[in-house]
């Protein structure tokens, strides 16, 4: 199995900018990042817990809009490729398989401004 876990773009207002964009979002088994197509704006969170739950296990607490958007993925648990639940708020991202109810939760660790130059 690969590291990339998640993989997908999702457009809504920017946090940073306000401005609606395309927000790329990155999601391995150590980190996750939520990028501004527009402005550079990235959120990088980093692994806090790991979890067999049932929903609503993690109330999600915003000071932004909260994003909850399904993506494709095989599970890290599982091995199951089917939906996955993603919830981005400002402070913590979660990753729910909606196939054994396996969720990633992460936490916000650093906020930064930059162009990805690379186009990765």
């Amino acid at each position: 199995m690969s590291d990339r876990f998640i993989f997908t773009t999702s457009q809504t207002n920017c946090h940073h900018c306000k401005q609606v964009a395309d927000h790329i979002i990155k999601v391995v088994p150590y980190k996750a990042e939520v990028a501004c197509a527009n402005c550079g704006s990235t959120r990088v969170f980093i692994p806090r817990i790991q979890d067999v739950s049932q929903p609503g296990a993690f109330t999600p607490i915003s000071c932004h809009d909260i994003w909850e958007l399904k993506s494709d993925a095989e599970c890290r648990n599982c091995h199951v490729t089917g939906p996955h639940d993603l919830v981005i708020a400002c402070r913590h991202l979660t990753v729910h398989c909606r196939n054994c109810k396996f969720t990633h939760f992460y936490k916000l660790d650093i906020e930064f401004i930059a162009k990805d130059e690379l186009k990765v």
